[in-house]
């Protein structure tokens, strides 16, 4: 397998020939670089162990790293059709390890491809990764085996989601993430590395499930709602968000914002409030 992937003509090249371009509607800007695309397979952990989902192929450079680095079983989600004279070239020299869905990754039930665990590992559309992400997160706080998620995202989703209390990008991400995984940066990425460049940089963000904050929360979904309410007026203190509450009860003021309550903050706030 490794030899007929190896063969096959450059992703550029692939495009060229198929006539196929980056469309802005599906927020494709897509990774031609050997060495980065490599390197984020590879980060993947246990990649020949567990099968890995990769949303939005595309031509397939993330896509064929993957395979390179040892992953036994991909399934590809695209939403893009015109991919599929590149997509059906991938498969044929995958040699029975890549199986394609062409479908829309947020109607997707994971769940139902066939396997009781696997990681996710994708370079995101950037108009539908923090839905895509918020999906996944609920999805194991209800006990869906997502072993790992190696995710790029613009550098200040990124942060976003790596961010804690007090910080400038410290938001709801932060708070639904750090409640049930643990996740880090991995490295940045620049835009001269896609196709078309995009204007903001990128970053690799790699989510680990933890066991012992999964137990420990009892609904995602309402933490959810909580940090909606509270970060959609982040400037404003939390009394004049939500009035008529004795704060003290929390050991709270009300006079606090939402960027000063910690996540396990949010998660009893959410137990009794909504």
């Amino acid at each position: 397998m490794t030899d007929k992937i190896l063969s096959l003509p450059p992703v550029s090249s692939m495009m060229r020939d198929c006539g196929l371009e980056p469309k802005k509607q599906f927020g494709q800007n897509f990774l031609f670089d050997l060495n980065l695309t490599g390197r984020i397979a590879r980060s993947v952990p246990d990649i020949d162990k567990i099968p890995v989902v990769e949303v939005g192929p595309g031509p397939a450079g993330l896509t064929r790293a993957i395979l390179m680095a040892g992953a036994t079983k991909v399934i590809a989600i695209e939403k893009d059709k015109t991919t599929q004279p590149i997509l059906s070239q991938i498969i044929e020299a995958s040699d029975g390890k890549l199986d394609v869905i062409f479908d829309d990754a947020l109607r997707v039930d994971f769940s139902k491809l066939g396997f009781k665990e696997y990681a996710i590992c994708a370079n995101l559309p950037y108009n539908v990764g923090t839905e895509l992400l918020i999906g996944w997160l609920q999805k194991i706080a209800n006990g869906e085996q997502i072993k790992s998620l190696t995710l790029m995202f613009q550098k200040e989703v990124a942060l976003r989601i790596t961010s804690h209390p007090g910080d400038e990008h410290y938001g709801r991400l932060a708070v639904l993430t750090s409640l049930i995984a643990d996740s880090k940066i991995l490295f940045d990425v620049p835009n001269t590395a896609f196709v078309p460049r995009p204007k903001v940089q990128s970053a690799v963000v790699q989510i680990i499930p933890n066991a012992d904050k999964i137990a420990a929360i009892s609904d995602l979904s309402k933490i959810e709602k909580i940090t909606a309410k509270l970060f959609g007026q982040r400037r404003k203190m939390i009394r004049s968000i939500i009035p008529n509450i004795d704060w003290k009860q929390f050991g709270l003021t009300g006079t606090e914002r939402a960027e000063n309550l910690s996540p396990e903050m949010f998660a009893i706030l959410a137990q009794n409030l909504i």
